[in-house]
């Protein structure tokens, strides 16, 4: 794993990222990383623990950063650069879902393994956080150039990934086709099939039912409970949703069936607004011909940024990192965010946010759908005794709001925002997970 000529590194603890700082006092200066660590330095003060536990916290276990040769269909060769990052084990084998997108980067995917630990000690889930992503722009490329490109990552990655060990799920750039490769890979590498080695994979091969609208399905458990909360009934609230991909997408239709009036969507091409309510159903459809939501004759054209702070009871930010941001926060109309995507909102925006009584569901919280059924993919994969449909479905809800309640009480009884109160929770779950287990030697 110290190959050169495969350009791979590792760090541990003693010799990652540097300890954290104070919070950055202003978005300029605001990365996924500095978000995640200013998040965690909040909990580690509302906890008291001490500055050797917040560095061990605030830093990756393990990174593992190589170079991946390509053969594109032409003969010509390119080299991209991957990474998985395992932040902890403290409560049990690494999760993470495997992102391919043009910017990817080692402090982004840092930051993304670690809200993946406060996840799952958040659901419960005996995990702990990991992440990886390869710096490529799926679209440029076609199927057999991508299976090539996955298989070889997976080969480098061999040595720290496992049923046991770190377990890849599908994130941006990324399906359940791309789980198939990694299985293969891994399996014919182990001598026999090893479909525990990845989540999120189709159901052919041990995929789980309900796997992949799961996040979706979180999402909007998790949004009509905060509707409710702050005296909405969902049937008569409106909601704009910015993203229509795996997550956005599904939200968005699991929305509309709960009677919520969707009125505005995006995507990373444009977005469009109906203040009498988007046909959904329909808007799917001209996304899987065309693409985009851009060109939908059910809804008219609208700037992109725009959408954040249409008049609406309900936001989804189901996109990217740090949209939600000092610039816009205080323009915000939306009564409740629940965040589908991971890191939408910076530390600035949340402060703005609270100040104004918008109610904000912090991501390790409203999309932790998708680890769960991960998780219930995993057990069944390890058991070979597959769940229905409905069985994982009630699981997943009963998890959620089991989650939302938890939460919700711990913020209110102690004056909290969410986000803090999750990650507050969160913390001190590994923090004692750690403790019990010690240090070694």
């Amino acid at each position: 794993m110290t190959d050169l000529l495969a350009a791979t590194t590792m760090s541990t603890a003693t010799d990652a990222a540097p300890a954290p700082g104070p919070a950055p006092t202003v978005d300029h200066i605001a990365t996924p990383l500095t978000d995640a660590r200013a998040q965690l330095a909040e909990a580690i003060g509302l906890l008291g623990y001490e500055n050797g536990l917040h560095q061990m916290l605030a830093t990756p276990r393990r990174e593992l950063t190589v170079a991946v040769p390509l053969r594109l269909d032409s003969g010509e060769s390119r080299l991209y650069i991957g990474h998985r990052v395992q932040h902890n084990f403290s409560r049990g084998p690494a999760k993470g879902g495997l992102r391919y997108a043009p910017n990817v980067n080692l402090d982004e995917v840092r930051a993304l393994a670690m809200w993946m630990t406060w996840k799952c000690a958040l659901l419960d889930v005996p995990y702990g956080g990991a992440k990886g992503g390869l710096a490529i722009d799926p679209r440029e490329h076609s199927m057999a150039e991508l299976e090539r490109v996955t298989r070889r990552y997976t080969s480098e990655i061999l040595p720290i990934i496992g049923p046991e060990r770190d377990i890849p799920a599908p994130d941006i750039g990324t399906d359940e086709q791309t789980m198939a490769w990694i299985m293969d890979t891994y399996s014919v590498n182990s001598g026999y099939t090893v479909p525990g080695i990845v989540t999120g994979k189709p159901i052919a091969l041990g995929g789980s039912q309900g796997r992949a609208s799961a996040t979706s399905r979180g999402v909007t458990h998790i949004a009509l409970a905060a509707l409710r909360h702050v005296g909405l009934d969902p049937a008569r609230s409106t909601a704009a949703v910015q993203g229509f991909g795996k997550v956005g997408a599904d939200a968005a239709r699991f929305l509309s069936a709960a009677g919520v009036r969707v009125t505005a969507v995006s995507d990373q091409y444009g977005a469009i607004l109906n203040t009498g309510g988007l046909d959904v159903e329909a808007l799917s459809e001209h996304v899987r011909a065309t693409g985009s939501v851009v060109g939908f004759p059910g809804g008219d054209a609208l700037d992109g940024a725009d959408l954040l702070t249409q008049d609406v009871d309900l936001l989804v930010p189901a996109a990217v990192e740090g949209v939600l941001h000092d610039g816009n926060a205080g323009d915000v109309l939306a009564r409740v965010i629940v965040e589908g995507a991971n890191g939408p909102t910076t530390p600035a925006a949340d402060r703005i946010l609270r100040e104004r009584g918008i109610l904000v569901v912090p991501d390790i919280l409203a999309n932790a759908g998708g680890v769960i059924v991960s998780y219930f993919e995993w057990v069944q994969a390890n058991q070979a005794y597959w769940w229905r449909a409905d069985e994982v479905e009630s699981r997943l809800e009963e998890r959620m709001l089991s989650a939302w309640q938890h939460v919700l009480g711990y913020a209110e009884a102690r004056d909290l925002s969410l986000r803090t109160a999750a990650t507050a929770l969160a913390v001190e779950r590994v923090a004692e997970a750690h403790r019990l287990r010690g240090l070694y030697p």
